[in-house]
């Protein structure tokens, strides 16, 4: 209920897969898939900071470190810097 109130408020439609199928958002469930994989299986988690520390660093490796196929095999970062206007959007173009 809360939610659903959450989201009328914020005007947001809520749309769920359908249970057993995860083809209906295959990017998610590779990255669920990668993250399980990659972090929750392979860490053992003391304490929720500890837990924190470690999902913190992962996601940075993962989200600027780390090359992605469909960035062309670059790193977020890297993609970003290539594909950046060279002017703002509020400026007009030089």
């Amino acid at each position: 209920k809360a939610l659903d109130l959450w989201a009328y408020e914020q005007r947001v439609t809520l749309d769920f897969s359908r249970p057993g199928r995860p083809q209906d958002n295959a990017h998610i469930e590779s990255f669920n898939g990668s993250f399980r994989d990659e972090c929750l299986n392979a860490h053992w988690f003391l304490s929720m900071e500890d837990a924190a520390e470690k999902i913190e660093n992962w996601r940075a490796d993962y989200n600027v470190l780390r090359p992605h196929s469909a960035l062309g095999n670059l790193a977020p970062g890297a993609f970003a810097a290539l594909n950046a206007p060279i002017h703002r959007p509020s400026e007009p173009p030089t």
